[in-house]
């Protein structure tokens, strides 16, 4: 089979459940993921053969993302602060704002002084806590999260810290209960928690509602804010004096969000909105 054949194929089947520009997006990353091959080399070379052996593994991931699987758990992989993290439907794919979680966290800790200890709630795939490691060289990085899956995917990602930097380490730990196993105080708390009301579920991507973990998205809708006040009642009795803390939220509870952390004794209480002018995250210090 040529490859422009497939690759308009492909397009043409992903563009009945996709915006045409993302199901070209998707063909290249799966062209370059399993042929090795950028997205234009059918229109330098439009002889190109696609081999044989290639084809089955081309066929099932595209039954995959036609049935709304996404591109990041066909692949397995998806791409975080630089560095590729393994996925799986166990966590969530980290987001562009996440990203903006960890450099808000490494700036504030410009003022903070050394930073020997940094806990991440929450932790997922773990690609907040190995971005934060590579950023705090000798810190000693804690991953938290409910989920052992989430966990086992956290601690065997593959990611190339700078040097005099420490993987972290990864514990299991319910917030909403404080049951299992972190010790110690930190310099840094940082929580990107569930926060999508389940009323929101009608306005989110069947992609996302039918593929990644509602235990890592969903709160209820009578008490969507339960995350932030276990968090910030665990940050009150671990976080040092001076320490500072980060969470992602969701936009419309900027001003909720900031009045717990507030209220709980917290100073320097703020409220940021990410790239898209939406108001996402809530920062403190002790």
């Amino acid at each position: 089979m040529l490859l422009r054949d497939f690759i308009a194929e492909a397009r043409a089947s992903l563009a009945e459940v996709y915006p045409e520009e993302e199901a070209r997006t998707m063909v290249s990353f799966l062209c370059e993921d399993i042929l090795g091959v950028k997205s234009h080399a059918h229109i330098i070379e439009p002889s190109i053969e696609v081999p044989d052996d290639r084809l089955p593994l081309l066929h099932e991931a595209m039954s995959r993302l036609i049935g709304g699987e996404p591109l990041q758990y066909v692949l397995g992989y998806s791409y975080f602060c630089g560095h590729r993290f393994k996925v799986s439907p166990s966590v969530l794919i980290p987001r562009p704002e996440t990203e903006q979680l960890c450099d808000i966290v490494t700036h504030m800790a410009l003022s903070a002084g050394k930073i020997g200890s940094v806990l991440d709630l929450c932790t997922g795939s773990g690609c907040i806590a190995w971005t934060l490691a590579g950023a705090f060289p000798g810190a000693e990085v804690t991953g938290a999260d409910i989920s052992p899956e989430a966990l086992a995917i956290a601690a065997g990602q593959d990611i190339n810290l700078p040097n005099g930097c420490r993987p972290p380490k990864f514990v299991r730990y319910d917030v909403l209960s404080g049951t299992d196993g972190i010790d110690g105080e930190f310099d840094i708390i940082v929580s990107n928690p569930p926060y999508v009301r389940e009323s929101e579920k009608s306005m989110m991507r069947k992609n996302v509602l039918e593929h990644e973990p509602g235990l890592a998205l969903f709160v209820p809708d009578d008490d969507p804010l339960v995350f932030y006040r276990a968090i910030s009642a665990f940050a009150m009795k671990r976080l040092k004096a001076g320490g500072i803390g980060a969470v992602e939220i969701n936009e419309a509870f900027g001003g909720p969000v900031a009045d717990i952390f507030s209220s709980s004794g917290f100073v320097e209480v703020g409220i940021i909105e990410d790239f898209r002018a939406k108001i996402r995250f809530v920062t403190f210090k002790k």
